[in-house]
């Protein structure tokens, strides 16, 4: 039995990551696709009124949705003509010599080759923002016009970030970007109200808002396809069982529960009918499923070592992941009958929390070489060619890895800044961003909207 098997069965299970190099895979061409990416000009937009005070928060939350994205180059605005248009007749026709026309915007020093550009009101105490999106290209001259959007929200820093968030969110979706991080929430368990409770917050981290008022030691929560449930792991009535609420409400549902020592790290099949869930029923912790009321339960895993954290792939539902021994914790995958049982991970230090990319093809997990070592790491795996990319390096305790639904950014825990937080980044190791403060925050899930 491993040193964070005990902790699991014991209390508060530590799970982690790792420090091992080898062979690389390219990620950066992996998330963006081959060839280059659009290059956007993004102009400041203007307001009139009462909106103009808001639009230092619409122009940077416009500027960080896009670049985040990972899908544009995003061109500096100190390349940019002191003229920039706010509306489509701002952009003049080549022979006339008033204003600028899209081709100087796909020229130097600029050389865009789309530009984002609006302007917004202050209508009846409702703001509203009027968004563009043009091609610049002269090659694309006859419709340019890509995108038109028209924005309302409330007279506020509120509404001025939620019209930023849908537009960014349109041009998006215009350059194929993946399914949308906008609506999606990300739950994960906090101690800030005294104990540890199932929270939830928005993709970028707004909204904090407690989910669950168990009183208990509520943990490892993982999320229905729909968003609809949360299913975690709860002492609140001694030994640790498995518990699900509404994401609605926080209202708990029915599950039932095996009599056992251990119930826990419950997740949801891809098509939200059934929940794998590691029991100790049978002696040592093994993998079982469930339908979504507890109910109908089976055992999938017959190992002669503890074994939890199913996860199952969202492509193909035979296929599923799930950490176990002999020796220090691996990564193992096996069929949805428990056939077939091959390690993912190569057999040094310890590997746990494998989480799937909506691709199918690509998990994030923890890894160490050993506690020697100390820290702990995140990394992406190829899962076919088993090539990997280590995207967190010394700074702290980094686990517990989720993908977004757009399969490009990823939210985890690191304790790089002192205690446990949760942070995202992109499936690269870059554009790091904290989102919670306060008490200790872990074990994140992302959910759809």
């Amino acid at each position: 039995m491993t040193r964070k098997t005990v902790f699991l069965i014991a209390a508060l299970p530590v799970i982690g990551a790792a420090l091992l190099f080898g062979q690389n895979v390219d990620i950066r061409e992996w998330i963006t696709g081959k060839g280059g990416k659009p290059a956007i000009a993004v102009t400041d937009f203007r307001g009139s009124g009462a909106a103009q005070p808001l639009m230092g928060t619409f122009n940077s939350t416009l500027f960080s949705d896009l670049d985040s994205s990972s899908l544009f180059e995003m061109k500096p605005k100190s390349n940019f003509p002191l003229s920039n248009p706010q509306r489509p007749e701002d952009l003049r026709p080549e022979d006339n010599k008033q204003g600028l026309a899209l081709v100087d915007w796909a020229g130097p020093p600029v050389n865009a080759t789309h530009i984002a550009f609006g302007y917004s009101a202050a209508v009846n105490g409702v703001l509203v923002l009027y968004g563009y999106l043009y091609d610049t290209r002269p090659e694309n001259s006859q419709a340019p016009q890509l995108l038109y959007g028209r924005y309302t929200g409330s007279l506020d820093a509120a509404g001025a970030t939620k019209v930023a968030h849908e537009f960014a969110n349109d041009i998006i979706q215009k350059f194929g970007g993946a399914a949308s991080l906008l609506g999606s929430r990300i739950y994960f368990s906090s101690n800030r109200s005294g104990a540890d409770e199932i929270w939830a917050m928005d993709w970028d981290g707004n909204n904090q808002k407690a989910l669950t008022n168990l009183k208990s030691l509520s943990i490892m929560p993982g999320v229905s396809p729909d968003g609809s449930r949360v299913a975690f792991t709860s002492y609140a009535k001694g030994t640790p069982r498995i518990m699900i609420a509404s994401t609605e409400n926080g209202r708990l549902l029915p599950f039932y529960n095996q009599e056992a020592s251990l119930n826990t790290t419950p997740n949801f099949t891809p098509d939200g009918k059934q929940i794998y869930y590691a029991s100790s029923a049978s002696g040592l912790a093994q993998i079982f499923v469930a339908g979504l009321d507890g109910q109908g339960f089976r055992r999938i895993s017959r190992r002669e070592a503890i074994a939890v954290e199913p996860k199952v792939n969202p492509k193909n539902s035979n296929v599923v992941l799930f950490v176990s021994g002999p020796g220090p914790q691996q990564i193992y995958k096996m069929d949805a009958e428990g056939s077939n049982v091959e390690r993912i991970t190569n057999g040094e230090g310890e590997a746990s929390n494998p989480s799937w990319n909506p691709d199918g093809q690509h998990i994030a997990f923890s890894w160490t070489r050993g506690y020697a070592k100390g820290d702990w790491n995140v990394f992406v795996m190829d899962i076919g060619s088993k090539q990997y990319i280590q995207l967190t390096h010394s700074e702290g305790r980094n686990e517990n890895p989720n993908w977004a639904p757009d399969g490009r950014h990823l939210v985890f825990t690191s304790t790089r800044n002192g205690r446990p937080q949760l942070y995202t980044m992109l499936a690269d190791g870059t554009q790091v961003k904290q989102l919670t403060q306060t008490g200790t925050n872990r074990y994140p899930v992302w959910g759809a909207k």
